[in-house]
């Protein structure tokens, strides 16, 4: 089972707002708890973009496969500050072949983000488009070896 899980934590390098960790079947990504969407939303988005960057992850769209290295769309993952998205939903996730954009409300509280957060991207996952590369091994939303949050 493929597993993304946020957490809300003091527990970060000085000046840090976000930390991502991977393991076989989960990425675990951190946000300083007292940061707000428009503080941390720049730092996260770049730590995505090398974590995406180094091809371990990859989206099955239309039966092609997607990764960052794909050349007509390169896997993208963005969060987008969106003062469309009201603070009672925090999130709407929106995908397409290699690009998704998670929109959040720009006065999201990261604890309050990572609550609706963690079952959207549960939800999202379960939709058997997406596997990790791991060590040569692929996982899967069926591989029933590693647990969800």
């Amino acid at each position: 089972m493929l597993a993304v899980v946020y957490e809300a934590t003091t527990d970060l390098a000085a000046g840090e707002l976000v930390e991502i960790t991977e393991s076989r079947g989960r990425v675990d990504i951190k946000i300083r708890e007292t940061a707000d969407a428009r503080a941390f939303v720049p730092q996260l988005n770049e730590k995505l973009t090398q974590f995406v960057g180094r091809c371990s992850w990859f989206q099955i769209w239309r039966g092609q496969i997607i990764s960052a290295a794909h050349p007509d769309s390169p896997l993208t993952v963005q969060f987008e500050v969106d003062p469309g998205v009201d603070l009672r939903s925090c999130v709407q996730i929106r995908e397409d072949c290699g690009v998704v954009r998670l929109h959040v409300s720009p006065i999201a509280p990261a604890e309050l983000l990572i609550r609706v957060l963690n079952p959207a991207i549960e939800s999202f996952l379960a939709g058997k488009q997406w596997f990790q590369l791991w060590h040569g091994e692929i996982i899967t939303m069926d591989d029933d070896e590693v647990a969800a949050a």
